[in-house]
């Protein structure tokens, strides 16, 4: 058996997302075969010297589009690139979004992504579907998507309003079909209607400008569309994935249905995490455009540390990049309308740098921590787990040897990735990868050279239902069946709507009418003494049928002015 197919990383400390211990581990295959102290193995292997390094599981990119179709033109880093960059950054597998176009066929729309991926791809992948439109076809093609060719995510954008947005009913038909199936409800989380408003008001006011886009999209626009979608999922019984958190607002609402019960996941991503949006304001047009995307970040500078609070404490759950990059000619279709601005930024490459970063060198996060919120989690939530997210035996061998006390330097001058830009230009990052296995294979060596081969990357199809996702929903729904009450049937008379309305004449109380008509005539001339009082010892007045009156002013009756108030 080939060297190759055989690696040993000794001497490391192995981290994972529950505890850490001191172990040497074995790979044999593309699967992790031991862990421990003493090995007893064949002879014939590589041996990764990992003594004062942590033993990782490969990061696990939850949200990226490499060579998307978007906004007139196609992203520039490709499944080749971009999975080059990410396993250069110690993530070993993506979850790339499929988006048909409105009226497109999901399947249709499956096969041409496949057909972009498979002969490109570096590392393991899988995909997320988009649903961009609906009716009753789009229902059925779900349920092939989930049975046969393992697609159990689907995304709703509440934004790009007339290209991919839908309403709430619909969303809510979604939401019901997710859960019938088995799948995971993602959505993009803004206010598509009043975005469209805001920026039709901004280009009318002569702002066309990178710092348009932050301000026709500001946090509270986030902020209600992830609570609605929260109230809507709620109601479908549906488990929620909120992508790209990127404001407090936002943050505080899925933090809110988690403590009160829902099933709801956060995804901050690196960019949200690393950088703020003050970038929009640059003097500097490129750099501004560069950082556009959506939503976008905030220019509250203490947003980034308020995200990572959330995600240390749990109210978040796994990080993500929404890497989609455009070089600045790309950015350029924007020079004179911001909202012509191709939307999205690097990341998939930095992301686990700015994570141990922001995280685990400030404090914020512990190593466990670290591993659960860029690997394990989305393992878990996506059904990966434990083939993925975990170094345990059996595991697939996407391993990584991280050293926390190195540092790197970011710069779009020495990355990876095809991008001619990079949004975390000049930081100085703790936590490098200095070994990382895919499929058992070293693709990264000491010293950051990077070996891949196109096409090398493996389809990993997910189940639906994941228990990480939906056991608590399945228990819900056993004990919160929605019952009738059981009651006599109504008997009584129902109006007829269509019959024409009859007005009744008003008429006096006949005891009230009584009362008063049965007086005796006083005046000498056969009719009632006007002069005689109209109160009755019962209280009664002859008017009672009437309604209140104002009080009137009599300014001038018979007999002169007066001040009396009626």
């Amino acid at each position: 058996m080939a060297a190759q197919n055989r690696v040993l990383i000794q001497g490391g400390r192995v981290v994972n997302d529950d505890h850490s211990f001191d172990a040497d581990v074995y790979v044999e295959d593309g699967v992790i075969s031991q862990i421990g102290k003493n090995l007893q193995l064949p002879g014939g292997f590589k041996v990764i010297d990992a003594k004062e390094k942590l033993v990782i599981p490969g990061g696990i990119d939850t949200h990226t589009h490499m060579q998307m179709p978007f906004m007139g033109t196609v992203a520039v880093d490709d499944f080749y690139t971009g999975t080059k960059a990410a396993l250069a950054g110690g993530t070993t597998m993506i979850l790339d979004f499929i988006i048909p176009r409105r009226g497109q066929s999901l399947l249709e729309a499956y096969d041409q992504w496949k057909a972009w991926a498979e002969p490109k791809v570096c590392c393991d992948y899988s995909f997320h579907m988009a649903v961009t439109w609906w009716n009753d076809k789009v229902g059925e093609e779900m349920e092939t998507m989930v049975k046969e060719r393992g697609v159990n995510s689907f995304k709703m954008f509440m934004a790009y309003k007339d290209v991919m947005m839908l309403n709430d009913a619909e969303m809510y038909q979604v939401f019901c079909r997710c859960k019938e199936i088995g799948g995971l409800a993602q959505v993009h989380a803004e206010n598509g209607d009043l975005i469209d408003e805001c920026s039709k008001k901004l280009i009318a006011l002569g702002i066309t400008g990178p710092e348009g886009h932050a301000m026709c999209r500001p946090e509270e626009v986030e902020g209600e569309a992830t609570n609605r979608a929260v109230t809507i999922a709620n109601r479908a019984g549906c488990p929620l994935y909120v992508v790209h958190v990127m404001s407090r607002a936002a943050g505080d609402v899925v933090s809110a249905a988690r403590k009160e019960g829902k099933v709801v996941f956060g995804e901050p991503i690196a960019a949200g995490l690393g950088v703020d949006g003050t970038n929009y304001w640059d003097k500097d047009w490129r750099h501004a455009a560069a950082y556009v995307l959506g939503p976008p970040l905030r220019p509250d500078t203490s947003t980034p540390g308020y995200l990572m609070d959330l995600l240390a404490n749990g109210d978040l759950t796994c990080v993500g990049t929404d890497n989609c990059t455009f070089n600045a000619n790309q950015k350029a279709l924007g020079k004179d309308d911001f909202r012509k601005i191709p939307n999205g930024v690097n990341g998939v490459e930095d992301r686990m740098s700015i994570v141990w970063e922001k995280g685990v060198h400030s404090g914020k996060l512990d190593e466990n921590k670290f591993v659960a919120v860029t690997s394990t989690n989305a393992a878990k939530v996506f059904n990966l787990y434990p083939r993925k997210g975990r170094i345990a035996v059996g595991s697939d061998a996407d391993i990584v040897v991280w050293d926390p006390q190195a540092t790197r330097k970011i710069s779009a001058s020495t990355h990876h990735q095809a991008v001619d830009f990079n949004i975390f230009e000049g930081q100085v990052c703790h936590g490098v990868p200095v070994y990382v296995l895919s499929q058992g294979k070293v693709v990264v060596e000491d010293g950051g050279h990077v070996k891949v081969t196109q096409g090398a990357g493996k389809y990993i199809p997910r189940k639906p239902f994941s228990d990480y996702v939906y056991k608590r929903i399945k228990v819900r729904d056993g004990l919160n069946q929605p019952k009738a009450v059981e009651r006599e049937p109504y008997k009584g008379p129902v109006i007829d709507l269509n019959a024409e309305p009859q007005e009744e004449p008003k008429r006096v109380a006949p005891s009230v009418a009584a009362e008063f008509e049965s007086r005796p005539i006083s005046s000498r001339h056969g009719h009632r003494d006007l002069h005689a009082s109209g109160f009755s010892l019962s209280g009664r007045q002859i008017d009672d049928n009437r309604g209140n009156t104002p009080h009137r002013r009599v300014l001038a009756p018979p007999g002169g002015a007066s001040s009396i108030q009626f």
